[in-house]
């Protein structure tokens, strides 16, 4: 039987090695999060000759591949092996070099500490990519549950024209600005089914709509909630800018989407602009450049259609105390300048849901930009009446054709 001094004494000395243990396991895990986060994620890139998603052992690195956390680019050793810090976004991803294909998704989400004891690998497959190839630049599907009939006859009249690949450009959902996150998920979640069902690769990129909880007078979206803006989008799709090449053109998809107060406005950010400068510094100043994005680079609708006062999404926004055009890139000239030595030839828009084109010439070369029309539907501006439709472009050699517009309704029916 224990005496009443032990039975004092005893619950005091426990409670002492419990905050002793407790003060060690926190300082232990402070340092390994600590070493995490300074160390770097490693892996290799890899010619998958089965293209079963896994790296056998007679299967050897590629060179020259690029590899990015969405800041930081970094290009494979002889071996196609690389090393890359972990970021700010939580993802690394591959730039699809030309002559490939995936074989295994071409992002992963990681994180420090993943990044510490495991190799991210990435699966290509090599794929004989004609220099004469297709492909359909669409955007505006808006797709919910009632519309979803209308986004399967696009991605059926999409296949049937079997494109090389097919370029979305935003505004992939009904709505994630202004819904809950349950509306919001939902949403996505069927856009992530249907955008599968296609024949051949499809390169997204978000749209004001994608952009969760951004309009928060409507949304009350908690700013804190990593899913918030850009998280929920990345979360499904991963990157929301990002490169590939193919058949000896380099495409870039860019996110012209910044939230402000109330809503929106078309840039490019700061941190945006310096990974395109990385991404750019591999590529030749001879290679053709597409790019591709929501908001566009240039447009003439902004001279076209009625002032809009309204204060959520007024024609002009404020930013940095300077008014500019909300529904164009604020900084184009921006995007200009880091492209200066490059073949920019083709900037493809959308957002406006009306086809429209324009094109200049800067130091010799012709830039034309194009803004594709709505999945979603047609529309009439007084009396210009806008057809519901997609455009698919015939590369042969590096020259991009004119495209050609298909509608997604016949003639006679009234958008």
């Amino acid at each position: 039987m224990e005496s009443k001094e032990d039975i004092t004494l005893q619950p005091i000395a426990c409670s002492a090695l419990v905050r002793l243990t407790l003060l060690a396991a926190s300082s232990m895990l402070v340092a390994s999060r600590a070493v995490a986060q300074s160390a770097p994620l490693h892996g290799v890139v890899y010619a998958d000759a089965n293209a079963n998603g896994k790296r056998d052992a007679s299967e050897p690195g590629v060179s020259g591949v690029i590899v990015s956390n969405q800041r930081d680019v970094v290009v494979t050793d002889s071996l196609g092996r690389f090393e890359i810090p972990t970021g700010t976004t939580g993802i690394v991803f591959v730039s699809l070099p030309n002559g490939f294909r995936s074989s295994s998704a071409l992002w992963r989400a990681t994180t420090p500490v993943a990044a510490a004891h495991a190799s991210v690998d990435f699966g290509l497959a090599r794929q004989a990519q004609s220099r004469t190839f297709s492909f359909v630049h669409a955007s505006d599907s808006h797709i919910a549950p009632e519309n979803a009939d209308r986004f399967r006859r696009f991605r059926r009249m999409a296949d049937s024209l079997a494109p090389a690949f097919v370029l979305m450009g935003g505004d992939l959902v009904r709505d994630a600005m202004s819904q809950s996150e349950s509306s919001a998920r939902a949403y996505f979640d069927l856009y992530a089914a249907e955008s599968k069902a296609f024949r051949t690769p499809v390169w997204n990129v978000p749209g004001n709509h994608d952009h969760y909880g951004i309009i928060r007078s409507r949304s009350h979206a908690d700013s804190a909630n990593p899913l918030y803006n850009r998280g929920m989008y990345r979360q499904y799709f991963g990157p929301d800018y990002y490169s590939f090449t193919y058949g000896g053109v380099h495409f870039i998809g860019l996110n012209t989407i910044s939230p402000d107060d109330s809503a929106y406005y078309g840039d490019v950010d700061s941190a945006q602009m310096e990974w395109l400068k990385r991404d750019l510094a591999h590529v030749p100043a001879a290679m053709p450049i597409v790019t591709f994005n929501h908001i566009p680079m240039i447009s003439s609708w902004t001279t076209l259609i009625p002032y809009d006062e309204d204060p959520l999404v007024a024609s002009l926004a404020k930013v940095n105390g300077k008014k500019q055009y909300r529904h164009t890139v604020g900084n184009v000239l921006d995007v200009l300048e880091a492209m200066r030595g490059h073949r920019y030839v083709l900037a493809l828009g959308s957002h406006m849901h009306a086809p429209e084109r324009s094109s200049f010439v800067s130091d010799g070369v012709q830039l034309r930009s194009e803004v594709s029309a709505a999945i979603v539907g047609g529309q009439e501006v007084g009396a210009v009446i806008i057809p519901s439709g997609f455009t698919l472009y015939t590369v042969h050699d590096g020259n991009i054709d004119a495209g050609q517009f298909v509608r997604l309704d016949p003639p006679s029916v009234k958008p």
